[in-house]
């Protein structure tokens, strides 16, 4: 295994030993970085000139934590596995925390997860006030590795150390120290020179010298930490199934001594490594790190222009939330609606959303009111004149869209971006009646577009390279992660998860019970299931959107009845509190027995009676007949060159879609099951339930060749991109 990274010393006036931590950009600890902070320590402890040991990490980071490099290398090869026992009580425990000379950690950047526990060896910690500290290991599917299991309840009591570790969160450098967990924070030009004055206090008894593993201070009592750890037992059960947390590990701990503590936490960590789990997580960590990576446009050296200012044609729910993640991320906003009602409409959601960050202290009042101040509405084209950056996103009509990229291109100036949220209707269509197509593109975001982190780029044959290195930009910059994708009916994410709705509605009208397949799907670990989601979208979206792509792929959509016949009782979904579900005030969902008799009027209209094999489908079954022509269609995106890598729609799969990340994405679940079982099973369901099943020529040769489906889809891609 390739190593990278080390660490450096140097000897400071007053007998201080500096240890720098250099492996940028994060400072990651490869084993050869923890090797050579090991002999670092050693060297600092013979020699005479050193009293006391400052740690501290290059370039503004202390550690972002163990190289995630490490966890593929292992992976794909056991004979490199990382010794675990080795680094956290050799390395970590004998030689750093047990050193006959005190180490103080001066943290002058994010200390999270291997970074965070090298600093709670040391004697102290000072920090400065930026800095972010945390264990989230979780997110990776695995637990702390280090000691940190057992080293932050002794510093931060119980309760809050697995708050830290089970939800992944880090803390800011004030709540640190209010918590003890940092000792003092100081201004970044003051740190060394603070932490090396603390290393020479403890070396020579003006401060007390404490090794973290013998603090009980900060501990519950055991009938108290058995109390914690029951409750946090029945919260995480809630949680996904398939994350394993560190409870037991840390009642190791407290019921047995650190020392028990550290060699079971070494052991469970080996374990969670291997685990399909974390090798899913891992590969969504570097294929959401790729998608900025898009072969013909990011290797051209073409560098984004600056967008100083942003319209929004369109004040409704996507146009709010819009607006709303620009003006978090300090753009000036226009916004533009017909009429002053519509304008009023839309400012009154764009001033809810920052409310409600109000609320939950995400923002303080100033920052709401200063953020307010960015946004401007109009309900004509006149201050157009001057934005960078255009993004429509009035309802989902051709015709209404066509007349909105008309005006914007004889408002705008010539090098304004012209961007469509359009869920599903090809830019070719849209920009049609304009001379503008290189500069039109999709820049398709997911409800609520304040806080759903995909964004996807679409570019149409005509779209310039240009344009899309701006919107990556764009994106980046709002916070959100960008897939780009090419032009056709739905894009990537809706087109290849329409199969979600349309199956589940076809198994409804052929006897299945509508509550049954949204449980089935969200115990798979679906945020919601088919059913809820189609009231969160509305009715009137599904079927403007089921119009599309039965014009564009008759073949691809179920004609059941059922939503038009609840569409056209005012059934509408979520917004009109009824849909599926009745919704009372909190937006929680429940079961309306109402609707079974538009599901029976349903199922005379398609001449369909219960099918009793599919009745008697175990939850498996009806989870691969859910989500396996969903797989099946994300395989055409990938034969016609939509997406660009397979890697590219797991993320899409997971960010826009919340398809578990525990399971890698969508293609990369699919490569767990094979391709042959895929195909065998939808060439089956084809027999019995139609064309929506048939499996597409893309996964049909993967299956007789017996390769993975992402193994060559860049490869044999064709060139729409």
């Amino acid at each position: 295994m390739a190593e990278k990274g080390r660490t450096e010393m140097e000897v400071r006036p007053g007998g201080v030993a500096l240890i720098t931590i250099s492996n940028p950009p994060v400072n990651a600890l490869s084993i050869h970085v923890l090797y050579s902070l090991k002999d670092h320590y050693e060297e600092a402890l013979r020699r005479n000139d050193v009293k006391a040991i400052v740690v501290t990490g290059k370039g503004g980071v202390f550690s972002g934590g163990l190289d995630i490099n490490t966890f593929g290398a292992i992976q794909r090869n056991k004979a490199e596995q990382l010794k675990v026992d080795y680094v956290s009580i050799d390395v970590m425990t004998n030689t750093l925390e047990a050193a006959g000379k005190p180490s103080v950690a001066a943290i002058n950047g994010p200390a999270l997860g291997g970074g965070l526990e090298i600093s709670m060896v040391c004697q102290a910690r000072i920090s400065i006030p930026t800095a972010q500290l945390g264990l989230p290991e979780l997110q990776l599917g695995v637990i702390p590795a280090f000691g940190g299991t057992q080293r932050l309840p002794r510093l931060v009591g119980l309760t809050k150390a697995l708050e830290m570790m089970l939800m992944s969160k880090p803390i800011k450098a004030e709540e640190a120290h209010q918590l003890a967990l940092i000792d003092a924070i100081v201004s970044p030009n003051d740190l060394l020179n603070t932490a090396c004055r603390w290393a020479l206090d403890i070396s020579e008894s003006r401060r007390p010298w404490v090794h973290t593993l013998s603090r009980t201070d900060k501990l519950e009592s055991p009938d108290e930490a058995r109390e914690i750890l029951k409750f946090a037992r029945a919260q995480v059960q809630k949680q996904a199934a398939n994350l394993r947390h560190p409870l037991d590990v840390i009642e190791e701990g407290i019921v047995s001594g650190p020392q028990a503590g550290l060699r079971k936490e070494a052991i469970a960590f080996q374990d969670l490594v291997f685990s399909d789990t974390c090798k899913s997580l891992v590969h969504v960590f570097f294929s959401q790190r790729a998608t900025s990576k898009v072969p013909g446009i990011t290797d051209l050296g073409l560098m984004p222009r600056k967008v100083s200012k942003v319209a929004i044609v369109g004040g409704g729910l996507m146009g709010s939330g819009i607006a709303t993640a620009l003006m978090l991320s300090n753009y000036p906003v226009v916004l533009k609606e017909v009429n002053d009602k519509f304008l009023d409409a839309g400012i009154d959601r764009i001033k809810a959303n920052l409310q409600s960050r109000v609320r939950k202290g995400k923002m303080t009042k100033e920052i709401y009111e200063k953020t307010l101040s960015l946004l401007t509405g109009v309900v004509d084209y006149e201050r157009f004149k001057d934005v960078d950056l255009v993004i429509e996103a009035v309802v989902e009509n051709v015709k209404v869209k066509q007349q909105v990229f008309a005006d914007l291109e004889r408002y705008c100036p010539s090098h304004c971006v012209l961007a469509t949220n359009t869920s599903t209707i090809d830019l070719d269509l849209i920009g049609e009646k304009t001379n503008s197509q290189d500069r039109i593109a999709g820049a398709h975001f997911f409800s609520p577009a304040h806080v759903m982190p995909l964004l996807e780029i679409v570019r149409s044959n005509h779209t310039s390279p240009q344009v899309v290195v701006d919107l990556l930009d764009v994106g980046k910059k709002i916070k959100k992660t960008p897939v780009v994708v090419g032009n056709c009916t739905g894009f990537a994410v809706n087109r290849m998860f329409s199969p979600y709705t349309s199956i589940a509605l076809l198994l409804v009208d052929r006897g299945m019970d509508v509550y049954k397949i949204d449980q089935v799907c969200t115990e798979f670990g679906m945020p919601m299931g088919p059913f809820r989601l189609l009231d969160l979208v509305g009715f009137g979206v599904a079927l403007a959107s089921g119009m599309q792509y039965l014009e564009n792929s008759p073949g691809s959509v179920d004609k059941s009845m059922l939503i038009p016949l609840m569409f056209e009782d005012k059934r509408t979904g979520e917004a009109s509190q009824k849909g599926f579900y009745k919704y009372e005030g909190n937006r929680k969902a429940i079961p309306d027995p109402d609707i079974f008799k538009y599901v029976e009027k349903s199922r005379r209209m398609a001449g369909t009676v219960p099918d009793l094999e599919l009745l008697k489908l175990d939850d498996k079954e009806i989870v691969e007949m859910v989500f396996f022509p969903v797989i099946n269609e994300a395989c055409q995106v990938l034969s016609e060159g939509i997406a660009n890598k397979a890697s590219d729609l797991d993320i899409a799969s997971i960010f826009g879609m919340g398809f578990p990340p525990y399971r890698g994405g969508i293609v990369y679940w699919a490569d767990s099951i094979g391709a042959k079982r895929i195909h065998a099973r939808l060439s089956e369901w084809e027999m019995k339930h139609g064309q929506l099943f048939r499996p597409c020529s893309y996964l049909s040769e993967r299956a007789a060749e017996g390769v993975p489906l992402s193994s060559t889809a860049k490869n044999n891609a064709k060139a729409r991109m």
